[in-house]
């Protein structure tokens, strides 16, 4: 098993990584928690495969379980849905010294840890994400929110974990559309912040999708290891963090104007960083072989067609809504080089137009650089 510390003084807190690591989790409990009560939020699809497995290293380490499922989806990550969740933590009788426990991919994780921050002005938070995406990405660095239908994560704050604990087991039954979707995320990660790791993408991208125990440990503790390195030097995103953000201006964009029902956030992010190279390219800031290797290791995830009827105008809309946006500027994370990335905010709107205009018609032209 791996540990990975994520190094931010008093609220430090560990990762875990391994396969078939439950027979330690609730050893790990006792060590980081009071026992006492717990709830357990989870959705759908994962509990009736790992809940039951959770409330017993729970039980185990002291804890007297709660749980709580909620629908599978983005439309869960609402403040509708907090408020129930609420009403679940009062009536379970949970203190201050009692945990809200995510098990699932990045809408448990973002719904239980916005649930943990504010419940109480704060209770402690265990994350046991299920999904690739959450492993890599959203269940490391205290990232906590619901939606607004007017944009994605509008409403949230930093509130760090106590642990994190990724059983590599889990995606044995996490479905290859939802697997590829975590895929974007890795391979964001090389693209903008480590040559190395973009390099192992490039060579053993096949074992990743096979699953190789080997190569999964690799990639997912070399993404943790990253992005605790961000989090130490930028907690709250006012600095390099934002380089985290590559893919996700028009990712999110995305994402709202098709009301979170089309695309799965890997799948808005992975469009994302398509456009976000073609943006680059335009503007001169990389040079057309670098942006074709990125694009060919795009190719290998997987670009998703945009859905019919969606118009320009309507990402702009959504894209307004951005809460990265810098007074009345738009952001935009875009690549330089093959693992490093700059933040720009002069990007003109006919360039971005014109990129959008053409993954809305042909997205499939945009995985290979023409002259």
């Amino acid at each position: 098993m791996r540990i990975i510390e994520v190094p931010l003084g008093e609220r430090s807190y560990p990762i875990y990584i391994g396969h078939e690591i439950w027979s330690e989790l609730s050893t790990v409990l006792q060590q980081r928690l009071t026992p006492g009560k717990a709830l357990l939020i989870s959705d759908e699809h994962v509990f009736p495969l790992y809940g039951a497995k959770t409330a017993a290293a729970l039980k185990k380490a002291g804890f007297t379980v709660t749980s709580a499922v909620v629908p599978v989806g983005e439309s869960s990550k609402s403040v509708a849905q907090a408020e129930s969740l609420y009403t679940k933590a009062i009536k379970a009788g949970l203190n201050r010294t009692d945990p809200v426990v995510a098990l699932g991919g990045g809408v448990v994780g973002d719904l239980a840890g916005f649930i943990a921050a504010t419940y109480l002005r704060g209770v402690p938070f265990v994350q046991i994400p299920t999904s690739l995406l959450a492993q890599v990405d959203s269940s490391v660095g205290g990232k906590v929110a619901v939606n607004h239908q007017l944009g994605k994560n509008l409403i949230g704050t930093f509130y760090q974990p106590r642990l994190v604990w990724i059983d590599l087991s889990v995606l044995n039954t996490l479905p290859q559309h939802e697997f590829l979707a975590g895929a974007a995320e890795v391979v964001k990660y090389g693209a903008i912040l480590s040559k190395p790791l973009f390099q192992t993408l490039e060579n053993r991208w096949d074992d990743l999708l096979k699953k190789d125990l080997e190569v999964l440990s690799e990639v997912i503790a070399s993404c943790c290891t990253l992005k605790a390195q961000i989090v130490k030097q930028d907690e709250k995103e006012k600095g390099i963090r934002a380089l985290l953000n590559f893919g996700h201006t028009l990712g999110h964009a995305l994402e709202t104007a098709t009301d979170y029902t089309y695309y799965l956030h890997g799948e808005a992010v992975l469009a994302g960083m398509v456009l976000a190279v073609h943006l680059a390219v335009a503007a001169e800031l990389i040079d057309f072989k670098t942006a074709g290797r990125l694009l060919a290791l795009f190719k290998r995830v997987g670009l998703k067609k945009a859905p019919p009827g969606l118009t320009v105008e309507q990402v702009f809309t959504a894209m307004q809504q951005d809460k990265k946006r810098l007074v009345d500027k738009t952001v935009f994370i875009l690549p330089v080089e093959i693992g490093s990335g700059q933040s720009f905010t002069s990007l003109t709107h006919p360039l971005i137009t014109e990129v959008v205009r053409k993954y809305l018609q042909q997205a499939e032209a945009l995985l290979h650089m023409t002259t």
